[in-house]
């Protein structure tokens, strides 16, 4: 009896195994690891972006329709008409597109583009916005409970520095043995550098004792946050500018060139020209001359025949 339980305890086991390796495989035998697993199972799928009310699905009695001015700033405003007059307007414009872009306007604002420059556009975007931003970061300041008037004014300074980036600023008050037992100058401490840079932060909680460290975090101000974006505003505004103006610049030269291309040409032109009239008055002086050297010969010719009327 104790021999067949066994037995059928040994052929259960290798049943269960075989089952759990045959699920670590897929159709066409191949084995995959348990990370890999993981990955298919837990991964994010990205969604795609939605297909935005296009053409003939706009289905509204009016609607604002703009255009691309072609100069990279606002839209040129065509009017408020009819979604067929508008695809009218986008067919005549090259065959383009009409793209509803504010749903939520009086009335909704409908823009004619071709899709597919649109979305790329829009992508682009997106991809520049993402790289731009960048999340705020955690720094943190280290210091003793018994920090001299120097050292605390270095970690002022630094803690200044990381809100003035507009990063959250952990700062921390550090015992050692018994040092602990004073961890009420620790949080003097700490309330004395909120006070000091409360035109800058304020303090996000309360110092919180946790083993032999003392900790609390502080925020940039929302005028602070606000400096900072329009600072980054502007730096991208006057980025953006420099390009404009080397592509107007680059655009000039290229004109230039042509235009001196073009003269050279024309004084090329002029040069082939005089030299070919040149050559035609150096024939005409040599059909000149042929033709007062053959009345020369004509003239002594009948001179030789008077001569021989004479004395013949």
């Amino acid at each position: 009896m104790k021999v067949s339980l066994a037995i059928s305890t040994i052929l259960l086991t290798c049943d269960s195994t075989s089952a759990w390796t045959s699920s670590f495989r897929i159709h066409n035998n191949q084995r995959l690891s348990s990370t890999t697993l993981f990955a298919k199972r837990y991964a994010k799928v990205a969604k795609p972006e939605p297909k935005p009310t296009m053409n003939s699905e706009i289905q509204l009695e009016t609607i604002r329709v703009v255009v691309d001015s072609g100069k990279g700033g606002k839209d040129d405003t065509l009017g408020i008409m009819s979604p067929s007059e508008a695809m009218v307007k986008a067919k005549e414009l090259g065959g383009l597109d009409l793209i509803m872009i504010n749903p939520n306007g009086d009335p909704p604002v409908c823009k004619i583009v071709d899709y597919s420059k649109w979305r790329y556009q829009r992508e682009r975007n997106a991809k520049e916005k993402k790289k731009n931003s960048k999340a705020s970061e955690v720094k943190e300041v280290k210091m003793s409970y018994k920090i001299d008037v120097h050292d605390y004014n270095v970690r002022v300074k630094a803690a200044t520095k990381f809100i003035n980036q507009g990063n959250r600023v952990k700062l921390t008050v550090m015992f050692k043995g018994r040092e602990v037992q004073h961890d009420k100058l620790g949080y003097e401490l700490l309330n004395k550098v909120a006070t000091d840079m409360e035109k800058l932060c304020v303090m996000d909680t309360k110092p919180k004792r946790a083993g032999m460290t003392l900790t609390c975090f502080v925020s940039p101000r929302p005028e602070v946050l606000k400096a900072i974006n329009e600072k980054k505003r502007a730096e991208e505004k006057a980025k953006k500018k420099k390009q404009k103006s080397s592509k107007e610049d680059a655009a000039a030269a290229a004109v230039a060139a042509v235009a001196v291309t073009e003269v050279q040409e024309q004084i090329q032109v002029e040069e082939e020209e005089e030299v070919d009239v040149a050559a035609l008055l150096e024939d005409d002086d040599d059909d000149e001359n042929d033709d007062d050297s053959e009345s020369t010969l004509d003239g002594l010719l009948e001179g030789d025949a008077l001569m021989n009327d004479l004395f013949g």
